[in-house]
C-alpha cells in the first residue's frame, strides 16, 4: 500500500537542505562537529539534516516520518522505492542501537530496515548499514525494483 494513503500532513519534521547553512544558523562551530562522542552539539540532528538532503537530490522519492502516538518510538524517515518501503534509522557514530528501527521490524516481517551511520556497509538479517557517504548510490540501487 502506498505510504501516501497513510500521510498525516499535521505531523511533519523541517528540515533544511543546506547543512552549511544550517550550521551557521545555529552558530555551530564546525570543529564541534568533529568531535567523537561530542554530546555538546547536535550532531544527530544535523546528520538528519544531511541524510534528508541527501534523499532530497533522488527524484521520485517520498521522504516520511513516522512517530507512534503515546509511544516513544519514532523513524527518523520511511521512504518508498518502487512497491517497497523502507524504515530508515540514521546514526551520527558508529553507536549502532537502533531500538525503534529493531521493533518496527519485529513487528512487520516484510520490511527491510536501512540504517544511514559513520559505520561501514553490511547486511545484518533484516536490517543494512548504509554508510552516510554512500547514501544515494545504494539508494539509486533500489529505485527500480
Amino acid at each position: 500500500m502506498p505510504l501516501k494513503v497513510h500521510e498525516n500532513i499535521g505531523a511533519f519534521k523541517l528540515f533544511m537542505l543546506d547543512c552549511g547553512l544550517l550550521g551557521a544558523m545555529n552558530k555551530t562551530p564546525a570543529p564541534l562537529l568533529l568531535l567523537p562522542n561530542n554530546e555538546n552539539t547536535n550532531k544527530e540532528d544535523f546528520t538528519e539534516n544531511f541524510v534528508c538532503s541527501q534523499m532530497h537530490t533522488l527524484r521520485n522519492v517520498s521522504i516520511n516520518y513516522y512517530s507512534k502516538e503515546n509511544s516513544q518510538l519514532e523513524l527518523d524517515f520511511v521512504i518508498q522505492l518502487g512497491t517497497h518501503i523502507y524504515p530508515i534509522e540514521v546514526k551520527a557514530e558508529e553507536n549502532l542501537q537502533a531500538k525503534s528501527l529493531k521493533t518496527t521490524l519485529a513487528n512487520n516481517p516484510t520490511l527491510v530496515g536501512l540504517r544511514f551511520s559513520m559505520s561501514d556497509y553490511r547486511e545484518q538479517d533484516r536490517l543494512t548499514n548504509v554508510p552516510l557517504y554512500g547514501i544515494n548510490a545504494y539508494l539509486e540501487t533500489k529505485k527500480d525494483i
